[in-house]
């Protein structure tokens, strides 16, 4: 890989975001705040261990928030921050591709 497309933003957006199972974690918290229960029942095939590797890097890339309610049982949930939300005209742009693809 060339040095200059190692910097360039498709490749810095990709080592985000292009993890298998990303797209979808961050287009469910597009509608809004989730728990990790439900984000593992709308993902139909995600294993609990890769769904909380998924987060825990989205966190780590400040796209996501996690808010832990010391309750018994344990209650986390899961916010896009505004740097998460500044994706959803990527998103848009892709299914107006998508859309006209099909």
């Amino acid at each position: 890989m060339s040095e200059n497309h190692a910097h360039c933003g498709v490749t810095k957006t990709l080592k985000v975001i292009g993890s298998k199972w990303t797209l979808h974690v961050l287009h469910l918290l597009f509608d809004g705040t989730k728990r990790f229960g439900e984000l593992q029942r709308a993902l139909k095939g995600i294993s609990p261990k890769t769904l909380s590797v998924r987060l825990r890097e989205l966190e780590h890339q400040g796209l996501l928030k996690k808010k832990v309610y010391p309750v018994v049982p344990l209650r986390v949930e899961y916010t896009l921050t505004s740097k998460g939300k500044s994706l959803k005209g990527m998103f848009k742009k892709m299914g107006e591709w998508g859309e006209k693809t099909n």
